[in-house]
């Protein structure tokens, strides 16, 4: 206890002796920091990092901001000289932004219904950039600058140049759709273990499926006279095709390309590996499996082309695919029964395709 107390006296000493070149006024001003900061500590007794108000900077800065730099860095503060400088800062910056600070707003929000409207334009046309979409609102007679499109687009989070021109390839299929064939190989085995492989085509449009055939040896003459038989169907249904998608599969010749050109359709290939660039065919292969192959035992070809027959008469003339909006490929969606006698009293009918394997289902006569 003696030591310690030898210490404290020494200290102090010691602080009295830096204390004497200073004046009073450099005194009394850090005799108040001081007292500032122990009230600080006193509120926030506990916390491991001291935390100052706004209030309490606007107070240190305005009290310590006189002082010289040389002084400032003697006195014993909780913060760095060069922080409470940064304060007064702070605080002369925020009293000329509030004085400076214009009496009116700036021009007015685009109206609601402008703003829509550029938002439509965008969503609609991809490839239009905010000029484009500009020059459109002028021919609107809807007159905006077009730094404001700009804006529009950003605060939407649409890339305001036409960047998004960049068409994905489910957009070229959805834009061509009218004019788009599909075809493809689906493998399968007979329940005497002979391979067998079907060869179908289908409209993207409609979603309407052509089964060509099946044949355990799909040669380059059975893959030509199967292109010649899809050109026939075709014109027979009057049906304008310029373009036709297949993958790269080597039972493919030549000669089936020759033969789609001859009729003005243009093939165009898959990428290697990848199925999604032939999407559309790719589902109706699995849509195939799943309902019809998984679920019957072909005896053999004969049989295997009465199931296909069967299903592509029920895939094209009952069954609802989503991706044209639940309709039908070779009939639209009936219009909705309304009336309530109707309604309450249903008489569904089922009707049994291949053994049951497929249900079709309407109202009874």
């Amino acid at each position: 206890m003696l030591l310690r107390l030898a210490y404290l006296t020494a200290t102090h000493a010691f602080a009295m002796l830096r204390l004497m070149p200073m004046s009073d006024r450099d005194k009394d001003t850090e005799i108040l920091a001081l007292r500032h900061q122990i009230t600080v500590l006193e509120r926030q007794l506990g916390n491991d990092r001291v935390r100052f108000t706004p209030s309490d900077r606007a107070f240190l800065a305005a009290l310590l901001h006189r002082l010289p730099s040389q002084v400032l860095r003697r006195v014993r503060l909780l913060v760095r000289p060069d922080t409470v400088l940064r304060w007064n800062r702070d605080l002369i910056a925020r009293r000329h932004a509030a004085a400076s600070q214009p009496k009116r707003s700036g021009r007015p929000r685009t109206v609601r219904s402008i703003r829509s409207l550029v938002l439509r334009l965008a969503q609609e046309n991809p490839s239009w950039g905010y000029c484009r979409i500009h020059g459109e609102l002028l021919v609107l007679r809807i007159k905006v600058a077009a730094s404001t499109v700009w804006e529009i687009l950003r605060e939407a989070g649409i890339d305001p140049a036409p960047e998004r021109a960049s068409s994905t390839w489910a957009d070229f299929l959805c834009s061509q759709a009218d004019a788009l064939l599909a075809c493809d190989f689906l493998e399968t085995v007979t329940l005497s273990g002979a391979r067998l492989y079907v060869f179908a085509v289908i409209e993207h449009a409609s979603r309407r499926i052509r089964i060509l055939g099946a044949t355990g040896h799909p040669t380059a003459t059975w893959v030509t006279q199967a292109a010649k038989n899809l050109v026939m169907d075709l014109e027979d249904a009057d049906c304008r095709v310029r373009f036709l998608i297949r993958d790269r599969d080597g039972k493919f010749p030549a000669l089936f390309d020759a033969v789609l050109k001859d009729a003005g359709i243009e093939v165009v290939l898959s990428g290697v590996r990848m199925p999604r660039m032939n999407s559309i065919m790719e589902r109706w292969v699995q849509t195939c499996r799943h309902e019809l192959l998984d679920r019957t035992l072909s005896w053999n070809q004969r049989h295997l082309l009465h199931a296909l027959r069967e299903f592509e008469d029920f895939y094209n003339s009952h069954r609802p695919h989503q991706g044209i909006a639940n309709a039908r490929p070779l009939y639209p969606l009936p219009v909705p029964i309304t009336d309530p006698e109707r309604i309450s009293r249903l008489d569904i009918r089922r009707r049994k395709r291949l053994g049951g394997i497929l249900h079709e289902y309407q109202h009874a006569a």
